[in-house]
């Protein structure tokens, strides 16, 4: 327990107190006049400060750290536009349940709805984009209501909550008195009106700070997950030991605890039937495992007797349900009791947490499970032949670098030392079925809702959690446009990022269906640019790839740069590609 001795300790340094308490060690900002409080209590309570270039990085920032240390992330933004050039990064962590809380400032109380400077309905604005909208109206408020935040983003299915601290309640009473007027007692001379004005003001400052002087700071209660129900364990075992064909889909859900992310991983190899990974969820087994696949997902399902759902539901990724065999069985595991359902309702509903499932069902299934060898070979057959065409498609020359043969020389460098930032794009979509992410937590993309522009803040993120891992960041040359000025962060923080952009000067994705139903490119062409130049112009190093034959030497100088204390982008310049064709989803 941590408790406020002095009752004119301001707004800020409590909730940096809070913070700390909460097991919080960085925070991601851009800076704002209404937010100093808080930013300048956290760096004195020992919390790193990291400022990013937008603040729809910051929040990317926070998502990413979340995810890989399981604590909720932590974004601090000025009010109005600080907050709502939030919103797409609330809304992207919102879809990919990722927990966090965003700390924004606000005008100062007495003035809400006067015309202040940047005061907007903030909370109304935010709302769809969030969990829950929580307001600090009162300094007994900030202790209750910033635990009740990290409560709610880590509750149920997980997600963003939204912290509106309006800027009087950021400061200590002393100074926010004299910013009122509202110090002392009116003189003599004062008119009517003024004397009321004061007054006024007196009473509203005295209700903002009516607070114990020994108030008490509760360590937050991390509120229980749905529980485990033995009855629903031993059913799902049954219904998989009598399948002949089962598979499971994982999803990022199952990630939400990353220090069991090893438990997890001995559980699937214990149940041992075929497995897809996805978001998150990518390199749960590592590169190699027998059990899992990643190609042809689609047929895999549509003959698959049995589907075991973690953490993923019936969505468009599944095709709203109907990708899998009408005849199949389904069991579905989800904290959200609505993704349980949608779209189709599986057999036996599980509304518990996916990776506390699934262990709780290995523990029933012996080292030799259900004879799923037949199943497994005819998986393993397809999934050789599509990695065949793959390394056929590297063989394929043009006017510029081949897209595949440039991924499979990078994934050839990653390690069990690197984690994978994939952004956006066509380029980027191609990755994740040629790059193999090594282990648990070594893959970040932006989850189900696909938003473009989130590979700086996560770069910043996953670096700053994961500081002995080497960032490689994935861009499309659409999406590098949105954060490439995060480079300045990455310089100024000394965070190790390589950053690959697929340069095809167009996005691509849209370009090919576009091209294909209406015949014309309009929007979606771009240029070759040198973005290169910006890495260099931030204080990083830059490369360019115009060949197959430099692709070795460059990324080979690449990594020893990155080693010598810069972070590095590389611009490589690659053809159009039909390897994703017939991608987009509806």
């Amino acid at each position: 327990m941590l408790l406020i001795r002095e009752n004119n300790m301001n707004g800020g340094t409590i909730i940096a107190h809070m913070l700390r308490e909460e097991g919080v060690r960085q925070v991601f900002t851009l800076c704002g006049g209404h937010v100093s409080p808080i930013l300048v209590g956290c760096r004195q309570d020992g919390i790193r400060v990291v400022d990013c270039r937008s603040e729809a990085a910051a929040v990317f920032a926070a998502d990413a750290a979340a995810r890989m240390t399981g604590i909720p992330g932590i974004a601090v933004v000025t009010a109005g536009p600080g907050v709502t050039n939030s919103m797409t990064a609330l809304v992207n962590a919102l879809h990919a349940q990722s927990p966090l809380v965003l700390l924004g400032g606000a005008a100062a109380t007495v003035l809400k709805g006067r015309g202040s400077l940047q005061d907007i309905d903030q909370r109304g604005i935010v709302r769809a984009g969030v969990k829950k909208v929580l307001s600090v109206r009162k300094k007994c408020d900030i202790v209750p209501v910033i635990e009740n935040a990290f409560n709610l983003a880590r509750s149920g299915a997980q997600g963003p909550v939204f912290v509106e601290c309006p800027i009087d309640l950021l400061y200590d009473e002393e100074t926010v008195r004299e910013m009122y007027g509202a110090k002392s007692k009116d003189s003599a001379a004062a008119g009517l009106r003024t004397s009321l004005i004061n007054f006024y003001l007196r009473r509203h400052v005295d209700r903002m700070f009516a607070c114990e002087p020994d108030m008490e700071m509760p360590k937050a209660k991390i509120p229980p997950v749905p529980g485990i129900s033995r009855s629903r364990v031993l059913r799902a075992a049954a219904m998989i030991s009598r399948a002949a064909r089962p598979l499971l889909i994982m999803g990022s859900q199952a990630l939400t605890r990353p220090d069991e992310a090893a438990l997890l991983a001995d559980a699937v190899r214990r149940i041992g039937i075929p497995v897809y990974l996805a978001g998150m969820a990518r390199g749960l087994l590592g590169v190699n495992d027998p059990l899992q696949f990643r190609h042809r997902r689609k047929e895999a399902l549509r003959e698959a007797d049995l589907v075991l759902l973690a953490g993923i539901p019936c969505d468009f990724r599944l095709d709203y349900g109907r990708g899998i065999a009408s005849s199949a069985k389904i069991i579905s595991v989800n904290r959200s009791r609505s993704d349980l359902t949608l779209n189709r309702r599986p057999d036996l509903p599980v509304h518990s947490d996916p990776c506390l499932f699934i262990r709780a069902l290995a523990e029933l299934f012996p080292l030799d499970t259900a004879d799923t060898g037949p199943w497994l070979s005819a998986l393993r057959a397809r999934e050789l032949e599509r990695e065949s065409e793959i390394d056929d498609l590297t063989r394929e020359s043009g006017d510029r670098v081949n897209p595949v043969l440039l991924l499979k020389k990078i994934a050839d460098r990653i390690d069990m030392n690197s984690i994978v930032v994939a952004d956006g794009g066509d380029f980027v979509g191609t990755a994740s079925y040629i790059i193999r992410p090594p282990a648990p937590l070594s893959w970040l993309d932006p989850g189900v809702f696909g938003t473009l522009g989130v590979g700086g803040g996560f770069a910043v993120g996953a670096s700053l959690s994961r500081p002995e891992k080497e960032i490689w960041l994935l861009y499309g040359d659409g999406a590098a446009g949105y954060s490439i000025m995060e480079f300045d962060t990455f310089t100024r923080h000394g965070l190790p990022v390589i950053a690959v952009i697929g340069n095809d000067a167009c996005w691509s994705q849209i370009y090919r269906e576009q091209i294909e139903l209406f015949g014309d490119p309009v929007g979606t062409e771009l240029l070759y640019s040198d973005y290169q130049r910006v890495a260099e112009a931030c204080g990083g190093a830059g490369f360019v790839i115009r060949d197959a034959a430099e692709v070795d030497s460059v990324l080979d100088a690449v990594i020893e740069t990155l080693r010598r204390g810069k972070p590095v982008l590389v611009n490589a310049l690659i053809g159009r590609s039909d390897f994703r064709k017939g991608s987009i989803s509806m």
